[in-house]
């Protein structure tokens, strides 16, 4: 009986420990966020748009499409609103309805050259370097002087096996802006790559092209990077042309001296 007794105890004990700990940090759910309102049949397609514009700023990729189809049906020939309709679509990763929106927006105005660009994007991420690359180079003919169109475009020949073709595509995006290639990847009104695979010899590459303009800063973080990430024909840095004059700064000679730790894989 005593045996009994302690055991009903200890199992009373149990319980009251275990509601102390639950009491103590609580499971809560977050209410569902609200769904926004459907679009108004009487806001004008420039209000539907800006609406579509704040859903998607926020990741309401689902939502702000309603809306750009509420603009669209009030102002079906607007070239800018089918293309950001592609940017929805694309950040949902239904690539295929992408590149229906973009070809439609190609097809409303023939001169706008982000969706070309955007377009090549779709191809870039479904592993289609090639075609990107022609939608890229149609983007370039009507505005060369994009530095996000010449970065895509590098990445296009990275992704081809084409590290020559990338690196003077790379070069002409940084004489542009030397601050293209440092930005995060990102996919906007205008979308923009690098490549994900192979990324120490992506930044050996782009370390060569900085040192080609003079952007040493740049490049010796770049080559740090790829030192980092292991790039295996790092010793190639001795002969490129490109590194001949950043050869001669000293900060060159202590990043090869120090060599930083590499990356854990």
């Amino acid at each position: 009986m005593r045996r009994l007794s302690l055991l009903c105890f200890l199992a009373v004990l149990s319980l009251n420990l275990t509601a102390q700990i639950f009491s103590a940090e609580q499971i809560e759910v977050a209410p569902p966020a609200p769904h926004p309102a459907a679009p108004d049949p009487n806001a004008s397609a420039k209000e539907l748009e800006k609406r579509g514009d704040e859903l998607r700023s926020t990741k309401s990729y689902l939502d702000a499409l309603d809306y750009f189809q509420a603009a669209l049906d009030k102002d079906p020939k607007n070239a800018v609103i089918q293309n950001k309709m592609g940017i929805a679509e694309m950040q949902l990763l239904r690539y295929n309805n992408a590149i229906k929106c973009f070809k439609s927006s190609i097809r409303t105005d023939r001169t706008y050259a982000d969706a070309y660009n955007n377009l090549g994007v779709t191809y870039y991420l479904q592993k289609n370097p090639g075609r990107a690359i022609k939608e890229y180079e149609k983007a370039i003919k009507i505005r060369p002087e994009s530095a996000a169109y010449y970065g895509n475009l590098g990445a296009a020949y990275f992704g081809k096996k084409d590290p020559e073709k990338a690196m003077a595509a790379y070069i002409k995006a940084l004489e542009l802006d030397p601050d293209v290639l440092s930005r995060s990847s990102r996919v906007g009104v205008i979308g923009q790559t690098t490549p994900g695979e192979d990324r120490a010899f992506y930044d050996y590459m782009v370390a060569r092209a900085y040192a080609k303009i003079g952007l040493f800063d740049q490049s010796l973080e770049h080559l740090r990077k790829a030192m980092e990430e292991q790039y295996k024909d790092i010793e190639k840095v001795y002969k490129d042309e490109e590194f001949a004059t950043l050869r001669k700064d000293p900060r060159f000679t202590n990043l090869m001296t120090a060599r930083p730790t590499p990356l854990p894989d």
